[in-house]
């Protein structure tokens, strides 16, 4: 069993590693095993997931998702230290605040270039990380991906429209991209998703909470929302990502996997 879970002399690439669900995921995929290199543009963050990992096994690689030469020089990078890349989780994403609907606000009024930066951010800062990194974890016996995705895109949230939209086209680009691949290399690529459901970042921490840590009427609302009662815990991804990231998830391809504390079970009634 524990060979299964094993990512021993694996290699994976994380971007967005030096946030706090990319970092909580490098981690996670180093503490079983793999060599990590971490991917994103502020060098101190990345830095900071690279100390928690180990050295040894962990690489700070700056470089922009939404960028094809950084990312082309970042997995020059790796595989000169490695000489194999086996996982690409895409992390990287987020929100701006631009493109949040205030309450009350004009739904028909948001800005579309704050709109377009969002989309871009999360959905072409998937595709153009497959694209690059893609022929390398092909080229290997069992490569696998492993989009980010959000319960934003499975249920219907106010005042993020294009995050929302953003995440829904990244589930339909990870199911389209497994079936392409899976015909193509068979088990040699997969590629599947996790849907983080509410976890409390720098990105949304405002949203949610208030400066003394009592939580928003939004707040209140996804926990009440929540079947488990609470936000979610970045390290609880980790094991969800590594069997994605590892053989004991050798038949699985093309599905998204809700870590959410039943969000997307419960009618609320």
């Amino acid at each position: 069993m524990t060979d299964l879970f094993s990512l021993d002399d694996r290699v994976a690439v994380v971007t967005g590693g030096g946030g706090a669900l990319g970092g909580a995921m490098a981690r996670g995929l180093a503490m079983a095993g793999a060599n990590v290199a971490v991917i994103g543009r502020t060098p101190g963050t990345l830095q900071r997931t690279v100390e928690a990992m180990g050295a040894d096994a962990g690489m700070a690689v700056v470089a922009d998702v939404l960028d094809e030469s950084s990312l082309a020089a970042a997995r020059d990078a790796v595989q000169a230290r490695w000489g194999r890349i086996d996982v690409l989780v895409n992390a990287a994403g987020g929100n701006v605040p631009e493109a949040v609907v205030p309450p009350g606000g004009d739904v028909f009024g948001i800005s579309r270039e704050a709109f377009r930066r969002v989309f871009d951010l999360n959905l072409l800062g998937t595709v153009l990380p497959v694209q690059v990194f893609g022929p390398s974890l092909a080229s290997g016996a069992e490569g696998s991906v492993v989009n980010v995705s959000s319960m934003a895109a499975d249920r219907a949230i106010t005042r993020v429209p294009g995050y929302s939209a953003a995440k829904g086209a990244v589930d339909t680009y990870t199911r389209w991209l497994a079936v392409e691949l899976a015909r193509r290399f068979g088990t040699a690529l997969r590629v599947n998703a996790v849907a983080p459901g509410f976890f409390i970042g720098d990105q949304n921490r405002r949203l949610l909470t208030h400066e003394d840590g009592s939580l928003t009427e939004r707040g209140e609302s996804i926990v009440r929302l929540t079947p488990l009662g609470r936000f979610g815990e970045a390290e609880e991804l980790i094991g969800t990502v590594v069997w994605l990231a590892s053989r004991a998830s050798r038949f699985v391809t093309g599905i998204v996997v809700p870590v959410d504390g039943g969000f997307s079970a419960w009618s609320g009634v």
